[in-house]
């Protein structure tokens, strides 16, 4: 396993000459879990970067304050070290928000935009609700309604079906420290409100997917992503939740080798 001099694990996989991929997996979750659908497939054509953010898996802990800055450098620090000049940024849920930050802060680091279930300006009501989970997450760990997010995260039928795979998402849930997990959640709840209406806006070419039943990264929030980008596709993915991706990742699949096989979407 390789990591980087700042603590990062990876995986680097697919050709050398190809266009770089990089997948940012979602609060709690590991590039393992998140990725083990989709990065074999996209490697066949693609250089894949997939990595562990601050603190997740096999990546050591962060030593400063945990903010979406701060986690979209963790990424350009481990392109500068792997000599990437530039790459698609595919991210999943926090991994979405990472990616947009990203771009923002470093236009010319990033070719194209895959952003995947990853939520938007809420509301007050509901923006209310996700900091207070939050702070919850703060006082009581990973553990905190752990039951309740396996249900929006999966469909009834794969938890019954697929209880493998639930057991092993939970796992992993729950491995994380308590700290660290309840600092990137506050990111997933607060950090939103600085990607609303950027400016100037994101340019880069955008794939934005949702599923239909994710509660908390809806097919409005996906649109509203696209409508705030020049050049954005979206694809809602219909009867899935939050962790579609994992459930049916060959519904995933194609929408993002399409996309980015683009001639505009290529490093």
């Amino acid at each position: 396993m390789p990591v980087s001099r700042g603590g990062t694990a990876y995986d680097l996989t697919g050709p050398d000459d190809a266009p770089v991929v990089v997948l940012l997996h979602g609060l709690g979750l590991t590039r393992q879990v998140t990725w083990g659908g989709v990065a074999p497939v996209l490697a066949d054509r693609f250089r894949v970067l997939s990595y562990d953010l601050l603190g997740h898996g096999e990546t050591a802990l962060p030593q400063g304050e945990v903010n979406l800055t701060a986690l979209g450098q963790q990424l350009i620090d481990l392109m500068d070290e792997l000599g990437i000049a530039q790459a698609a940024l595919v991210g999943f849920s926090l991994g979405g928000m990472i990616n947009r930050r990203v771009a923002m802060d470093h236009p010319g680091r990033v070719s194209a935009l895959a952003i995947l279930n990853s939520p938007h300006e809420r509301g007050e009501a509901q923006q209310k609700l996700v900091e207070d989970r939050a702070r919850e997450t703060g006082t009581r760990g990973p553990a905190a309604n752990i039951d309740a997010t396996l249900e929006r995260w999966f469909t009834e039928d794969f938890r019954n079906d697929h209880k493998e795979i639930v057991a092993e998402v939970r796992a992993t849930v729950l491995a994380n420290d308590h700290r660290n997990y309840a600092a990137h959640r506050v990111v997933l709840a607060e950090g939103v409100t600085e990607l609303i209406r950027p400016e100037p806006p994101i340019h880069q070419p955008a794939l934005v997917m949702t599923c239909q039943n994710d509660s908390g990264s809806t097919p409005a929030m996906s649109w509203a992503i696209a409508k705030e980008m020049g050049e954005a596709d979206v694809v809602i993915v219909p009867e899935l939740q939050h962790l579609g991706l994992i459930e049916r990742p060959e519904l995933f699949v194609g929408p993002l080798k399409t996309f980015l096989g683009q001639e505009g979407a290529q490093a």
